[in-house]
């Protein structure tokens, strides 16, 4: 995408954090915006920032796993705007627990909002995408969708999910005009980890307190930082977006080292001092 001038991007999870940083970061460069999330005050504010650049926005108030409520903010969008040129399914939430300890009704909750919101952000829009004959899609992964960490079995699973969405995507829409990325953030410093539904941890994070303690210390990359890197992966038409120089050293040690890093990652885990 040579030039965001006059284009409409649509953002999911648009209250804070990376979706925030992408609305304004996009708004910046002459993008239009349809933002959705179900935290209203966040939305409110995020709309804020984006008049004040000067562009057309639509805030929305939307439970990405709802696939109804999707394509009827879909067909809002194209109906407003006249189409819809960058669609970032970016809304997600996490849960802290042992797989033998976890909530089947929490453990769900994630997939519904982690992937198949993403699903349902594909498929609301896809149509009106393959009607332009162009657009591009961004779906947000994780790290974790390359690494299985322990306690994080659900967002795992959401997020290698919506990798291999976006790659069989990808190959279903090539020539079509409509690129597909797929983003694997590191350590973003966002509300993620504050907001988790915090179950039961492993090692010495016994706590809520201890994990987040943790994710604050990883957490080495800003939603500024992270949105830029995402709208320079979308002007290179890329299909593979790491965020972060952790997400670099992950993503080689687990090409080259599959099944190592899983020996690794709980003795760390249990290293006090690494706390």
């Amino acid at each position: 995408m040579k030039s965001f001038e006059k284009k409409v991007a649509v953002i999911t999870g648009a209250a804070s954090g990376i979706g925030r940083a992408l609305a304004v970061g996009l708004a910046n460069r002459g993008c239009d915006l349809a933002i959705a999330d179900l935290d209203m005050d966040g939305l409110g504010e995020t709309s804020e920032m984006v008049k004040a650049v000067g562009v057309r926005v639509i805030p929305r108030r939307l439970d990405v796993a709802d696939a109804e409520a999707m394509k009827k903010f879909a067909a809002e969008v194209v109906e407003y705007f006249g189409k819809a040129d960058i669609i970032v399914n970016n809304a997600g939430i996490a849960i802290i627990a042992l797989v033998e300890e976890m909530n089947h009704d929490a453990f769900s909750r994630v997939m519904a909002v982690n992937f198949w919101g993403v699903y349902n952000g594909v498929t609301a829009f896809l149509p009106y995408l393959r009607k332009q004959a162009n657009g591009h899609i961004v779906n947000i992964s994780s790290v974790f969708g390359l690494w299985g960490i322990p306690t994080q079995a659900a967002y795992n699973c959401s997020k290698f999910a919506v990798r291999g969405l976006s790659e069989s995507l990808a190959q279903e829409l090539a020539g079509t005009g409509i690129i597909v990325s797929c983003v694997y953030p590191g350590g973003i410093r966002t509300n993620i980890a504050r907001r988790a539904n915090f179950h039961q941890g492993f090692g010495p994070m016994k706590n809520k307190e201890m994990f987040t303690k943790l994710f604050d210390k990883l957490s080495i990359t800003s939603p500024e930082k992270a949105a830029a890197v995402i709208i320079r992966g979308i002007r290179a038409r890329r299909a593979r977006i790491l965020i972060g120089p952790d997400a670099y050293l992950l993503d080689f040690i687990q090409r080259f080292f599959p099944a190592l890093y899983q020996k690794i990652i709980p003795t760390i885990l249990k290293w006090k001092k690494f706390f």
